[in-house]
């Protein structure tokens, strides 16, 4: 909003300049008039995607991480040609998600470390976008973070935390941070975001849950803390959750309930992957919504600046991120791996997509 009255000072500035004193007053009224009635009435598609890209690791040992498996002489023989091929094909995905322009907001999961995102922002068919990106620098062992691609037109950098999970508490080995973003779009509105990848089911669902409801409690606080300081703020989570929108980490702790027809508070928090049909993860022959857009009340009413829905949020399927189940029917997810064979694919999860409208 800053901004706006700043290039209405200039106009007026320039219109006094050339008309006079004389008629100043009834020019200025009138522009100022008409580009207040312009922008009340202007809207701008604004893109959010997610996507869990299933390992993207580089060549390199790091000696404080239990990388191994991803080097060259490694059980799974991962070579910087397979890297480049991967790096090229999450590319061709964050494009192929594009509708004229491409997404404002991408989250990842299963990242290592800046020089993957370096070659996938800066050397890769996705380096003419010009995306910029925050990472977390989690003490995951494995060495895999989650990370938020950014379009610096659209989406303006205001701040950046880092949230870490006492893992320790439960018994537990670390897991991912939870990464939270705050920026300021084309409306002068702050969006917040969170990047999550919640601990996985190994081991079990019940031995493991125990994990996710603790990660789920750590970022409903966080949750909370954005609206003790925003009123009703605008927000956004993503990411691979490893559990359902019913499963208890998400609809009791973390409280993200299913979008309901009527009666929307803009303090609560609503799934808008619940209910849907198919999933982005197959287990089995059956699909599951894993990959989830959590958003607050606010974002959901029809008179907010930010604006979106239920019916805005999808999972992307497209042909070539599919392929036929051999063993239970149906399509899966072209994964990079089947076990520890290389199979030359994308991932084992599909991305998800949500298209907010910017009124401004």
């Amino acid at each position: 909003m800053i901004q706006k009255y700043t290039e209405i000072h200039r106009f007026i500035f320039r219109l006094r300049y050339v008309v006079g004193r004389e008629i100043n007053k009834i020019c200025v009224f009138l522009c100022v008039s008409v580009f207040f009635f312009s922008q009340a009435h202007a809207q701008e598609p604004f893109r959010v995607m997610h996507y869990n890209v299933e390992n993207l690791f580089d060549c390199r040992h790091d000696s404080l991480k239990h990388d191994e498996e991803f080097l060259p002489q490694a059980v799974r023989a991962w070579t910087w040609k397979k890297y480049y091929d991967k790096v090229t094909k999450i590319a061709k995905v964050i494009l192929a998600a594009s509708d004229g322009q491409v997404p404002d907001l991408v989250g990842l999961c299963e990242v290592e470390n800046t020089y993957c995102l370096d070659g996938l922002t800066k050397y890769s068919p996705l380096r003419d976008a010009a995306y910029r990106y925050v990472m977390t620098d989690s003490p995951d062992e494995r060495g895999i973070d989650v990370a938020l691609l950014y379009q610096p037109a659209t989406f303006r950098l205001l701040d950046v935390q880092r949230i870490r999970i006492p893992s320790a508490r439960i018994r537990r080995k670390p897991t991912r941070d939870l990464l939270h973003v705050s920026g300021r779009v084309i409306s002068g509105d702050t969006l917040d975001v969170f990047v999550c990848h919640f601990p996985s089911r190994s081991g079990g669902v019940r031995q493991s849950e125990p994990h996710r409801l603790l990660v789920a409690d750590v970022l409903r606080q966080a949750v909370d803390s954005v609206s003790s300081v925003r009123q009703h703020p605008y927000l956004i989570i993503m990411g691979d959750f490893n559990d359902y929108p019913s499963s208890r980490s998400v609809s009791e702790v973390l409280g993200a309930e299913r979008v309901p027809d009527a009666g929307i508070s803009p303090s609560g928090l609503y799934n808008l992957m619940a209910g849907k049909k198919g999933g982005t993860y197959r287990y089995r022959g059956e699909w599951g919504m894993l990959d989830q857009f959590i958003v607050s009340g606010t974002l959901l009413s029809p008179s907010s600046a930010l604006r979106t829905g239920a019916d805005k949020a999808r999972p992307l399927a497209f042909p070539f991120l599919l392929e036929e189940d051999e063993q239970y029917g149906g399509d899966t997810p072209f994964r990079t791996y089947k076990g520890m064979r290389y199979h030359g694919g994308y991932s084992d999860h599909l991305p998800i997509c949500l298209d907010i409208t910017v009124r401004y």
